[in-house]
């Protein structure tokens, strides 16, 4: 408690209300997709805006380079090998994916929704202490209610297509009427609210608004790759709609906005889907993301290019701000906690292959781990598993790493990964591989 009126009182006013919380969740979108993180074709003028108002770390990384997992770490505040979700969909004894319409798919899907209903999840924390809660968007493990949500946009039911969040994919690419009744509920019933915003934006379909793809395709080659990053600035506009709608109400100024994405992308000029060293892969494409958070008057707006932060954060952030204890496997830091992050210095991730292979055996499907410490990544394979599909090639038109050696990186010097320094480095690599192993060393987890 003293720690935390530390904290508050170092970053601005004590506010004497709980603050409104929204999570806002890119889906499938590049580290380098900003205005305000470089690129020099996209135009995301809503969020630059909120990353000049916000704490910004612009090292940030997620738990895994897939939406499943990454979402689930996100929530529950524990890695894909704590909480089990290690890919996005299940393959039966025969090895093909099961459906949840058939008994052995409703079987396995809810062994993986008990399991995963046994972590401790944001929603359910923050209705212990009065917080109303909305998901909307992205969500994969059965009905939001079940975990916590008092409020959801997604209905899970197989029977009617459930899969990845079926009705609340609908938010943001056809508005915001869903959240407009929420917030209008959480003023009736005069209490905070906590939304879970996810929308299915900028991830295929790329079908972005005419003009925008104009917009683009008059700059690029590429149509693929007009599509998306028009597909980047129509989510952009959308984050603008969003926070506009929370200012117009005046709930602005004890509203905490954080931001992350699920996983990265790099378009492939040549066809609609992602190109190598991006989704699916532990690189920097498939890994990195910008995360803020902003609370006007209270978190002073800042930007750290220097201290690597994970997705992990998020959750321990969020209910330290609604004065939730946070529980002890929860290991991740405050993001106002400067100094913790910057001694901690370090983050771990971690690539299953996109289908998992057994509830029950989480390493079943382990693909890669990483280490990010410092300006030095290092990423080790799984040789039970590799190579996998994503690693059938690099920018360069090389062959990557065939054999599944480690993969040492500069990420100061070498930001694309193009330069292997584990032969040069195997000091270093044994350094890394030592912190690597004690987060995790792929073994089965008790």
């Amino acid at each position: 408690m003293i720690r935390s009126l530390i904290l508050a009182l170092a970053v601005g006013v004590v506010h004497a209300a709980q603050p409104n919380i929204v999570l806002i969740l890119s889906d499938d979108q590049s580290w380098k997709d900003y205005g305000f993180m470089g690129h020099e074709q996209i135009e995301t003028p809503e969020l630059d805006k909120l990353a000049g108002e916000a704490l910004t770390y612009t090292r940030g990384y997620v738990t895994a380079p897939l939406c499943r997992p990454s979402l689930a770490s996100i929530f529950t505040g524990l890695p894909p090998h704590q909480h089990g979700i290690t890919g996005n969909d299940l393959l039966g004894k025969n090895g093909k994916k099961v459906s949840r319409r058939t008994p052995e798919g409703a079987r396995l899907h809810q062994q993986l929704y008990d399991q995963f209903g046994d972590c401790v999840g944001l929603a359910g924390e923050l209705g212990k202490v009065g917080y109303l809660s909305l998901q909307t968007g992205k969500w994969w493990e059965s009905d939001p209610k079940k975990f916590g949500f008092t409020h959801a946009m997604t209905h899970a039911d197989p029977e009617r297509g459930a899969r990845h969040g079926d009705a609340g994919l609908k938010v943001s690419r056809e508005g915001i009427d869903d959240i407009r009744g929420f917030l209008d509920t959480a003023k009736a019933e005069k209490k905070p609210f906590f939304i879970w915003h996810a929308p299915f934006l900028p991830h295929t379909p790329h079908n972005p608004p005419k003009a925008l793809f104009e917009k683009y395709k008059a700059m690029v080659e590429s149509p693929h790759v007009a599509r998306y990053y028009a597909m980047v600035e129509w989510f952009d506009q959308t984050c603008g709609e969003l926070i506009d709608e929370l200012d117009e109400r005046g709930l602005g100024e004890n509203t905490v906005v954080i931001y992350v994405t699920d996983n990265g992308w790099i378009q492939d000029p040549a066809s609609g889907r992602f190109g190598p060293l991006s989704k699916q892969d532990v690189h920097e494409g498939g890994v990195r993301t910008p995360i803020m958070i902003k609370w006007p008057g209270t978190i002073k707006a800042l930007r750290d290019d220097e201290t690597p932060v994970s997705s992990l954060d998020i959750a321990p952030t969020i209910l330290k701000l609604a004065g939730v204890e946070v529980p002890g496997a929860m290991k991740g830091i405050d993001f106002r906690d400067r100094s913790a992050l910057k001694a901690r210095d370090t983050v771990f991730g971690a690539d299953h292959s996109h289908d998992i292979k057994s509830v029950g055996r989480r390493v079943a499907n382990l693909e890669s781990r990483f280490v990010v410490h410092g300006d030095w990544k290092l990423i080790l394979h799984n040789s039970a598993n590799f190579p996998p599909p994503a690693y059938a090639s690099r920018p360069n038109g090389k062959k990557n790493n065939p054999k599944g050696k480690p993969e040492l990186y500069n990420l100061i010097d070498d930001p694309d990964e193009l330069k292997n320094l584990a032969g040069e480095k195997p000091k270093k690599v044994a350094e890394l591989s030592k912190l690597l192993d004690a987060w995790w060393d792929g073994s089965q987890p008790d």
